[in-house]
């Protein structure tokens, strides 16, 4: 059985913790490796070291950083195919998927490869007599970053590169379930010829999350996965004194217009509700439908349910995989029962599928007639389940998806550009699609949410990253004649 072990100063180091954890393949339920899981010891030892080698690197040239930076996305292209292969392995990912998510990170390295011109800082000459102010971008020292299961390589790469490239060290926790990806992401990091400790990765569970929010050494914390957990996570490290940003949960609304394209609306609802089996924060998960669209767009969305292919991710076929355990399975599965229970009309019921595989399978579900009260519209379901919401109205549309406690994303779908551009301005939401029902920002702007979907004040990756990723000094400066040196006590005064 496959054994991962932790990477710490560019060497394979076994865990001394006596704490391992299963490794599934959730297409078969097959365990396939096991996980050492660090003790306080084993991350403290990670931090040291990133400790040690950001005394040289806080301040190697940013020439230097972004050609290794080039080196490494040279790397992650010619191996993504076993990266994707990784993910379909242990995530279960289908093939298109899991190409997509290296796709998505690649893009976030070629942006943190651009840093140079946004590190170059700003200059004011002459800014009062004789006196000139410049700003400066430095690095914070030893960053950690949390990442999650459901997309153990992308999300990595939101954070790993940023950081480095600003001139910090870097200690990754990824996810217990599925850390095969992300310790080939460091091992190509570590060939592309970043000096060892600059990036170290150490697996774990609450042990090892805990340290790192404690622990003196790290100055900020970079994190994403569920909302009780981002609060904990920002909570106790912004307690610590580190800089924190923390991403949550999602429900995502899809608003659908009476004058909206039928067919697109329907096909962006099954591909946004059911792509990766719905574990994707930017899933949409309710459907709001306006008048008497709701009837024809139910049926469609039917229609299309009917024809996907459920399936192990490694058959070509396949359009939608497992999730990530049985026990995830069993979650998602009760809230479609609950759903029924709680007055929902169950359209599509995924619990009836039977599937060949001994995986951890479940059918798409569709509940239609679902209200704000009910418990499948309030919490996130992170599985294949998509409800729809009946309005009346924009305005009632735009209140439900304003008094919802998340502001991930949301979407409308309409031919009139005028109430698109007004749903633009009035959705609370920190990403916002137009005909596109999962919004997820390109490489060179950033990701994030409002409300519970965001602790902290920045978002992720693009030009946030930078912000997050470093600090401004600012440098006042005079080279004055000494002779007209002089006493005075007054407070300075720009002439």
């Amino acid at each position: 059985m496959r054994k991962i072990t932790h990477l710490i100063d560019s060497k394979s180091v076994e865990s001394t913790s006596g704490n391992v954890g299963p490794v599934f393949n959730p297409a078969t339920g097959e365990q396939t490796g096991e996980v050492d899981l660090a003790s306080v010891e084993e991350v403290d030892l990670a931090v040291e070291s990133s400790k040690k080698a950001f005394e040289e690197w806080g301040n190697v040239s940013i020439a230097r950083r972004v050609k290794l930076l080039h080196d490494f996305r040279n790397l992650v292209i010619q191996n993504e195919a076993e990266i994707a292969s990784r993910l379909t392995q242990e995530h279960g990912k289908v093939a298109d998927d899991a190409r997509g998510e290296v796709a998505r990170g690649i893009e976030n390295i070629e942006f943190a490869c651009g840093f140079a011109d946004s590190l170059k800082g700003t200059y004011s000459e002459q800014a009062s007599t004789g006196v000139d102010v410049y700003t400066v971008r430095q690095p914070l020292g030893v960053c950690a970053g949390i990442t999650p299961f459901n997309f153990p390589a992308m999300v990595p790469l939101w954070m790993v590169p940023n950081a480095v490239a600003c001139g910090n060290t870097f200690v990754l926790k990824p996810s217990e379930r599925d850390p095969s990806a992300p310790r080939f992401l460091i091992e190509l990091i570590q060939e592309a010829g970043f000096p060892q400790g600059v990036v170290n990765l150490v697996n774990g569970d609450k042990i090892a999350v805990d340290r790192l929010l404690e622990h003196p050494d790290i100055s900020a914390i970079s994190f994403v996965g569920s909302t009780p957990i981002a609060k904990y996570v920002y909570s106790t490290g912004t307690s610590q004194g580190k800089r924190v940003q923390a991403l949550g949960g999602a429900k995502n609304h899809m608003l659908v217009l009476p004058d909206a394209d039928l067919d697109l609306a329907a096909d962006s609802a099954v591909s946004a509700a059911y792509g990766s089996a719905g574990e994707r924060c930017m899933a949409i998960s309710v459907v709001v439908a306006i008048g008497e669209i709701a009837d024809p767009l139910v049926d469609a969305i039917k229609l299309r349910m009917e024809k996907l292919v459920i399936g192990p991710g490694e058959d070509p076929n396949s359009e939608m995989g497992p999730l990530i355990t049985q026990e995830h399975r069993d979650k998602v599965a009760g809230y479609v029962g609950i759903g029924a229970e709680e007055g929902a009309h169950l359209i599509v019921d995924g619990r009836e599928q039977v599937f060949e595989n001994e995986g951890f399978f479940i059918g798409v579900s569709l509940l239609d007639h679902v209200t704000t009260d009910m418990s499948v519209y309030k919490e996130e379901i992170f599985g294949p389940v998509l409800t729809v919401v009946r309005v009346d109205n924009y305005n009632q549309a735009v209140e439900m998806i304003s008094s919802n406690p998340y502001g991930n994303g949301a979407a409308i779908f309409t031919r009139d550009g005028g109430t698109a551009r007004q749903f633009q301005q009035d959705a609370e939401a920190g990403m916002v699609g137009i005909n596109v029902p999962i919004p997820v920002p390109v490489g060179y702007h950033s990701f994030g949410g409002w409300n519970d979907s965001l602790f902290g004040d920045t978002t992720m990756y693009g030009p946030e990253g930078l912000n997050f990723f470093t600090r401004p000094k600012v440098i006042t400066s005079r080279w004055p004649d000494p002779t007209t040196s002089q006493v005075d006590l007054g407070f300075p005064q720009n002439n």
